[in-house]
């Protein structure tokens, strides 16, 4: 009997579509003939890895093999109608109709890795008890499927997210090789969120359309800033004088450094609200940025200093505790 599809993949029925996509990067990198030359039990093995996903990685295909088991294909709802190990055609010892370009895809023909001479050796000589001249296998009649998607999650500075930019991304193929791409990140993305990069994933197993690069971004926290949607927020200290008499201070933003004005009488906790100075996302209104105010003193007051700062404000009808309350 034919090996079960999902014991190939190392899966168990029921696997979702990302597991079916991750088992098969993984045991096509393990198994793929470059990297292991000569090794004759390798490369029977990539060719069943790759037959596995040409069902499971299908949603169709995999329904029916899930409902009616391998003797969906003699049905005609397989890549392609195979003999049963051994010789004998199908159960019941029908002759299957092969169809090359179906299995293998266009190269299988011509006798490329993997192909269909190195299967019909293995499998003792005989598809459907006939010659391999007897199976059909034309290049037109291939139906190449999609290259797995590739799975990564990248961090990105918090300054990068915000007004974007580019990062730099190693990534490994699934024969082995690695490559570093670029990726652009879009101003105002968020933690979380995806990036579809085409054309970045694996190449499809028969010549077909290569799959994408899916990126999770993660977001580096900022020492100094803090976000919530557009808004951004951040704590700007000032002297005592300033906020007793007013100032102008230098504030940085996404933008660049802009003033504002600390009005005289100032207290701790006091919010600025800086408009259009928050992030911008493509295509969307800016939000603003709020600057609060945190009143810090020199470290090194003698007593009588504390004395007279303390006399300034004794005796003045104020209780900054008044709303404190559980």
């Amino acid at each position: 009997m034919p090996e079960d599809y999902y014991e190939t993949l190392g899966l168990k029925r029921g696997a979702s579509e990302d597991d079916i996509r991750k088992a098969y990067r993984e045991m096509a990198r393990k198994h793929h003939p470059d990297l292991n030359k000569g090794d004759e039990a390798s490369k029977k093995k990539f060719q069943d890895v790759q037959l596995a996903f040409e069902v499971l990685g299908d949603a169709d295909k995999r329904s029916k093999y899930d409902r009616f088991g391998p003797g969906f294909e003699a049905m005609g709802d397989g890549p392609g109608p195979r003999a049963w190990p051994g010789g004998g055609g199908g159960p019941g010892g029908q002759p299957f109709d092969v169809d090359l370009g179906d299995l293998f895809g266009a190269g299988a023909a011509a006798g490329s890795t993997g192909g269909f001479a190195d299967l019909f050796k293995q499998f003792g000589g005989g598809f459907g008890g006939g010659q391999p001249g007897n199976a059909r296998s034309t290049a037109g009649a291939a139906r190449p499927s999609r290259g797995a998607d590739l799975e990564h999650t990248i961090t990105v500075p918090f300054s990068v997210a915000v007004a974007g930019g580019e990062t730099a991304l190693g990534v490994q193929r699934a024969d082995g090789s690695s490559e570093t791409i670029t990726v652009k990140v879009p101003a105002g993305i968020e933690d979380g969120k995806k990036l579809r990069i085409k054309g970045q994933g694996d190449s499809a197993p028969n010549g077909g359309t290569t799959g994408d690069l899916l990126l999770t971004v993660r977001v580096a926290p900022h020492p100094k800033f803090t976000r919530r949607g557009t808004r951004l927020d951040v704590t700007a200290p000032i002297t005592l004088a300033e906020a007793a008499l007013g100032a102008r201070i230098d504030v940085p933003t996404p933008a660049g450094t802009v003033t504002v004005s600390v009005p005289p009488g100032s207290s701790s906790g006091k919010k600025l609200r800086i408009k259009g100075q928050g992030v911008t996302p493509a295509g969307k209104p800016p939000g603003d940025l709020f600057v609060e105010l945190q009143i810090v003193l020199p470290e090194d007051l003698t007593d009588a200093e504390r004395e007279r700062l303390a006399a300034v404000v004794d005796g003045r009808p104020l209780d900054p505790r008044a709303d404190l309350r559980w």
